[in-house]
């Protein structure tokens, strides 16, 4: 299976996961999605009314550099790790 796959195969067992990650886990999800998906942030940095786009942007944005193929394997060990 390449890496593609199981990155898709990941998000798909991200919505069936026994029960919800904390908030912190969630933020990590995201960001490692967004970073495997579409590279590094990009856009303006949400404004200080947006709490929960302005965080998501910054778990994003602390990614940066990493590449797209880490960035999945990562999303990949993640939600693995959230399925036991």
């Amino acid at each position: 299976m390449t890496l593609q796959a199981q990155f898709e195969q990941a998000q798909a067992d991200s919505k069936n996961l026994p029960e919800r990650p904390d908030n912190m886990t969630l933020l990590k999800i995201y960001g490692l999605y967004k970073q495997g998906s579409s590279g590094d942030a990009t856009g303006d940095r949400p404004g200080m009314t947006d709490f929960v786009g302005r965080a998501k942007w910054d778990a994003w944005n602390e990614l940066k550099g990493s590449t797209q193929e880490a960035a999945q394997q990562q999303y990949i060990d993640l939600i693995e790790s959230l399925k036991d």
